[in-house]
């Protein structure tokens, strides 16, 4: 890999970073010259996989276990990067799950889990962050275009991502003075197992039909907005949700 913006000495983690868009991110980081800390949850293999694609390729890379809704896991995953990487620069929350259920039929276990990842776990790491970025650092979290469609069955999901806006609009202005940006993309449907698996051939079509761009989003596509927003390029930009959804919304 041929580094085109960021000096190598850079360290960013990515959550969640073992496949979709995590994975797709982290690639993308890796091309743009940081050292990246890919973070998982469960099973290795993935992530594993991907650190020896990425060191193959002249990248450095770490793969670290974590349960980003457990804060010891957190921290631990920060004082592991740190130790084999260095001090972190950069931070892509995308962690996440979502399971399309109707409001009324949602168990406890269900809430608690969604609630338990995307918003304990977003809060988690920025928490942590707070104590350890570098000053001038980045802060990548994940919204998602389905807060703005109100789609039957994605009450609780929505829920938590309007959790992780509100986190972004206050944490950017809570971290005044240290040069560092707080901003979220906020993904339209993307071609992942995330989003497709539970949905009809036909489903999938009527979502890829619903962009003026007539398909459904790729990983890549974006990766290349997580690229702009921890890159030099996106010094002022601060504080704000990047709806990155092919115009759908």
């Amino acid at each position: 890999m041929n580094p085109t913006n960021i000096a190598s000495s850079k360290v960013a983690i990515v959550t969640g970073a073992s496949r979709g868009i995590g994975a797709a991110v982290a690639r993308r980081l890796a091309q743009d010259g940081f050292a990246v800390a890919l973070n998982y949850a469960t099973g290795s293999a993935h992530a594993d996989a991907l650190v020896a694609e990425l060191k193959a390729a002249g990248a450095s890379a770490i793969a670290v276990q974590a349960d980003v809704s457990k804060a010891g896991d957190v921290r631990r995953m920060f004082e592991l990067t740190e130790r084999e990487l260095g001090k972190v620069d950069v931070l892509v929350n995308n962690a996440g799950v979502l399971k399309t259920v109707p409001l009324a039929d949602t168990s406890d276990a269900l809430y608690d889990q969604t609630f338990d990842i995307n918003v304990r776990g977003t809060f988690n790491t920025l928490r942590e962050a707070a104590a350890r970025l570098n000053d001038g650092g980045r802060i990548v979290n994940f919204s998602s275009t389905t807060l703005a469609l109100n789609m039957p069955g994605y009450a609780v999901y929505n829920a938590t991502k309007a959790a992780v806006e509100a986190f972004t609009h206050v944490f950017a202005k809570e971290l005044r003075g240290r040069g560092i940006t707080v901003n979220a993309v906020a993904p339209g449907p993307i071609a992942t197992s995330l989003f497709l698996d539970g949905k009809t051939e036909e489903q999938i079509r009527a979502f890829a039909s619903m962009p003026p761009l007539q398909r459904l989003g790729q990983p890549e596509d974006i990766a290349s907005v997580v690229s702009f927003l921890a890159g030099p390029g996106a010094g002022w930009v601060n504080g704000q949700i990047l709806r990155a959804n092919g115009g759908v919304a």
